[in-house]
């Protein structure tokens, strides 16, 4: 039943009644909030206070929160100072709980005034909230940042006003090179992630910067003296008052936990996670904020402490860490009945919070993007990365909210901590009305519809692919091979089921296992790394079973097992993820040169996870932009990070190339193209990077020319293979470096002026160096300057003005045939228009055709000699006569040889679009140009299958018979003709 209700006058009172506003209550609630109004007029008039007029939404406040009625009750006077004041109907700023907590203890002059002056400030505030809250007035996030921001403005005010009594008493705690020290108060949990709940103990941790004295005539260690400041501070906000307390304050947390020592400087709290650190301390580390004393030090600490939360690798150990840490909360659940608690039980706010954490914990070192303390954020971050499902986000960010808002109304009915739905029906019929229900059947009925979707997708997210159901025969298969592996099975028998299985090598592969279980390596792991590969082995086997080449996963895949066994994050992504695990041992059959790859950069087995993008590589915007988001979460001073940021960008995009390469998912040209994108995407970096340190130490190069100001640029000019586009798998870079600077008062405009010559040959030097520098995921690119002007003895990086008078004047024949092949690849605009008019102007000049037929052919005869196959019966690919070397050297002669009277065929520097356009002009018939074509395409395409075997470019002669013969008689045709 529904009843009305309206007070008009207040009996056994002689004072005039307070209006009531109208509301609608359930019969259930109705005589509780009539015993509060009742109270509360009593409590007025005694108080002698005139009230301003009350807010339509006081009954159903008082009616589900006895907390906020009896505040009220209690305390009129703050009701009063909400209501006049519009407190009750304003959103606070960021500044605003600050300012009102120091303005709440102004004038405080011992302790026991600061206790109670907290303890008043703190029931207005969370009346404030709770109304607020329950009116409809806040939202989630609101009243979840102002319970958070409360409770850091109440530790900070406080610790404010005791760290200056403490410091009159001891003197200014001082490190040893006299620089004055103050606590850092680091918040943990939903404090430090800015989600505080209503009734939440707060977690805090205790640091201070460095050792040292106070400078007092009591003087104090620094230690000793946070020690007993962090035992006030806690005291202040703690200790049961007449007036109640502000917050119950949980130190646990902290390292070593109870046992440990309440203050550490930052150098013994950096050594403590980095020696002792557990994986739920890392857990815990995710939320920490600074939320009082030295701020600044205090992020000085987290920046220290984050590779311990943040590890540069994936680590996938995470699931399984967190996947224990659940069991133990449940077995907990179960023991104490707790499934109808929303923060605990099965689909909870937990589970929803690991789900966010465990993707934090293992990728957050690659992803800043996870690097947020709230967990809201965190899943909309997911569902950006494409990590988690979108869908699915949704439903676990509208699940939390409903579940918040029910256990900030739960705790919001009396202040206390609890999760527990009530058995009772009034606080049934409270909780339902605070959340909008006409009753308990309709609320419980949604409540649980949102906790079974967070469940649902928890567990597709945690439940081990082990734990799941693979079917008898599966379960017994994967049961045997558990037992081959431990050596729980004869060798013969183990032998006759590996040949069950359709490996040939079996005795072979059977000593492999052996020896591999048998290794110093693998006898040295820790039990959780033993653990997690004897969790392994038999889902490599059993999947290596079902590729083309079982002998060959399983090989490749062992070498790989054995390479990373020590780095057990590693192993934990395989056997938490079987479609990485599928995708590897495809791979490792496929090509011993993928299967090396992921050996020597293990990192990129993060790659498999997602078989959609593995073989389908990025579109050359695309490789940009996922190279620009890389760097942009780096700190662009720390060269080593961005080298190492590079390294893996390109072993990444190069991976899926081969992948979708194995697997017939690129034609030829798209494999060059994806491969020379990449370097091109790298090269840019690269270059804008070397460029930007060095301006920023001397300043930009300037000149003037003819008198005017001019900013002289950089150009980086690619030859070979990287002019060409047709880079392939482990090529390396021919390089030409150009400036433009000229005139006069050549140099550098900083602090540090150099001669602009000086600044280009380090911006050269640092740039060779990115690229091929050994760093811990190896080098970039190898590259090759020969090709400059003069060779080895020419200058590094050659004036505009110098090239174009070498390739003009002095350049031999050979040197124009790389100019056919040379392209802009990043740099200056201006010097990229220069250098496109060079080339023209040079492949342009009209030649000597015999004479240049001759210089062409005896070069080209001169490399079958030195480089050609020595052994009869084979061909080797690019260099015999016939191969691919004979296609370029008549497509550059004939360019060469034409280009003045057809300069259109300058456009292009690939060989393929040169040879359309030799067709289109009319020099050799379409039928010609795609024949040759074609048969250059062949050609490569098995270079790049061959490179991927990690085999020479060297094949049975008998293989491409055809096209030999008939590249040789484009040959003689062309190239021996009269």
């Amino acid at each position: 039943m529904v009843c009305h209700v309206r007070l008009h006058t207040a009996a056994n009172m002689s004072e005039p009644a307070i209006p009531l506003p109208d509301h609608r209550l359930p019969e259930s609630l109705r005589q509780g909030f009539l015993h509060h109004w009742e109270r509360f007029e009593q409590a007025v008039a005694e108080a002698g206070i005139d009230l301003p007029a009350l807010p339509d939404s006081l009954p159903l406040v008082w009616a589900v929160s006895d907390f906020a009625a009896q505040t009220c009750t209690r305390y009129p006077e703050l009701l009063a100072d909400l209501l006049g004041s519009g407190d009750l109907r304003r959103t606070y700023g960021c500044e605003d709980f600050p300012a009102r907590a120091r303005t709440a203890l102004r004038g405080v002059g011992d302790e026991a005034g600061l206790l109670g002056a907290l303890r008043h400030f703190r029931h207005r505030e969370m009346l404030r909230i709770a109304w607020r809250d329950l009116d409809g007035s806040a939202d989630l996030q609101e009243t979840l940042c102002d319970l958070s921001h409360l409770a850091e403005a109440c530790t900070d005010a406080a610790l404010e006003w005791l760290y200056a009594d403490h410091c009159r008493r001891y003197g200014t705690p001082r490190s040893k090179s006299g620089e004055p020290q103050q606590l850092v108060v680091l918040g943990m949990g939903k404090l430090g992630g800015e989600e505080l709940n209503f009734s939440s103990d707060i977690d805090l941790i205790f640091g201070y910067p460095r050792p040292g004295y106070t400078d007092g005539v009591r003087q104090l260690d620094n230690q000793q003296f946070f020690i007993r400041l962090g035992q006030r501070l806690i005291r202040a906000l703690n200790e049961h008052t007449a007036d109640g307390f502000v917050y119950r304050v949980d130190m646990r947390l902290r390292p070593f936990g109870d046992p440990g020592p309440l203050v550490m400087h930052f150098d013994a709290l950096e050594d403590y996670y980095q020696a002792h650190g557990r994986e739920w301390e890392r857990y815990a580390m995710i939320k920490a904020r600074v939320i009082a004393g030295d701020r600044a030090s205090g992020r000085e600490l987290l920046d220290r402490l984050g590779p311990f939360v943040y590890r540069r690798y994936l680590d996938f150990g995470a699931f399984e860490s967190l996947r224990e840490m659940k069991v133990l909360i449940n077995r907990e659940t179960e023991r104490k009945g707790l499934r109808d608690n929303v923060k605990l039980g099965p689909g909870g706010i937990r589970e929803v919070e690991f789900i966010g954490q465990a993707f934090q914990l293992i990728r957050g070192g690659r992803e800043r993007a996870l690097r947020k303390r709230g967990i809201q954020p965190v899943l909309q971050a997911l569902a950006r990365l494409e990590l988690v499902p979108e869908y699915a986000v949704e439903q676990l960010l509208t699940a939390y909210a409903f579940l918040r808002r029910t256990e900030n109304r739960l705790q919001m009915a009396g202040d206390q901590q609890t999760h527990a739905l009530p058995q009772e029906e009034q606080g049934r019929a409270a909780l339902a009305l605070s959340m909008g229900f006409d009753d308990w059947a309709q609320f419980a009925k949604t409540l649980k519809g949102h906790m079974r979707r967070v469940h649902e997708n928890f567990d597709q997210i945690f439940v081990s692919p082990q734990m799941e159901d693979g079917g008898e025969d599966g379960d017994h298969l994967h049961g045997q091979l558990a037992d081959l592996w431990r050596q729980g099975m004869p060798e013969a028998e183990s032998e006759k089921l590996l040949a069950s299985m359709g490996y040939e090598a079996a005795a072979t592969l059977y000593e492999r296992l052996r020896a591999l279980r048998d290794s110093r390596a693998i006898q040295s792991l820790t039990p959780t790394g033993r653990e997690r590969l004897d969790r392994l082995m038999p889902l490599m086997i059993g999947a290596s079973a079902e590729t083309a080449a079982p002998d060959l996963a399983l090989q490749r895949g062992l070498e790989l097992v054995q390479s990373v066994a020590r780095r057990s994050v590693y192993l934990a992504l395989m056997v938490e993820n079987p479609m990485a695990l599928s995708q590897l041992v495809r791979l490792c059959a496929a090509s011993p040169w993928i299967a090396r790859l992921l050996t020597q950069h293990p990192i990129l087995l993060d790659e498999l996870l997602d078989a959609r993008s593995l073989y389908e590589p990025p579109s050359r915007d695309e490789l940009v932009a996922l190279l620009e988001d890389d760097l942009v979460q780096i700190d662009p001073d720390d060269l080593e990070q961005v080298m190492d940021r590079l390294r893996h960008f390109k072993q990444t995009q190069v991976l899926k190339v081969a992948a979708a390469d194995v697997m017939q998912r690129l034609a030829l040209m798209r494999i060059s193209d994806q491969l020379t994108w990449i370097a091109e995407a790298v090269l840019d970096k690269v270059r804008g990077y070397v460029w930007d340190a060095l301006a920023h130490k001397h300043g930009e190069p300037r000149c003037e020319i003819d008198g005017k100001p001019y900013a002289p640029g950089f150009a980086v000019i690619g030859y070979g293979k990287l002019g060409g586009l047709e880079i392939g798998y482990g090529s390396d870079l021919d390089l030409v470096f150009l400036h433009d600077s000229a005139g006069a008062r050549q140099e550098t405009g900083g602090p540090q002026t150099v001669d602009n010559a000086v600044f280009y040959a380090r911006l050269a030097q640092r740039f060779i160096h990115m690229l091929t520098a050994h760093t811990a995921q190896g080098i970039l690119y190898e590259v090759d300057t020969r090709l400059r002007p003069d060779g080895g003895k020419g200058l590094m990086v050659s004036s505009l003005q110098a090239f174009g008078e070498y390739q003009k004047r002095n350049a031999w024949t050979w040197e124009h045939q790389a100019l056919v092949r040379a392209r802009f690849i990043t740099g200056s605009r201006a010097l990229e228009e220069a250098f496109t008019r060079i080339r023209h102007e040079v492949l342009t000049q009209a030649r000597d055709p015999e004479k240049l037929r001759r210089d062409v052919r005896d070069m080209r005869e001169r490399m079958w000699r030195e480089l050609g196959s020595r052994q009869t019966g084979q061909f080797n690919l690019k260099k015999d006569p016939g191969g691919i070397a004979d296609i370029e050297f008549m497509v550059q002669y004939m360019v060469l040889a034409h280009a003045h009277a057809h300069p259109e065929l300058t456009e292009f520097s690939d060989n393929v679009r040169i040879l359309g356009g030799l067709a289109q002009c009319g020099l050799m018939t379409p039928d010609d140009a795609q024949a040759l074509a074609d048969a250059y395409r062949a050609l490569r395409n098995r270079t790049h299958a061959l490179a991927l075997q990690e085999h020479e470019t060297v094949v049975d002669e008998a293989e491409y018979a055809d096209d030999r013969a008939l590249v040789r008689d484009y040959w003689r045709r062309w190239m021996e003709a009269p």
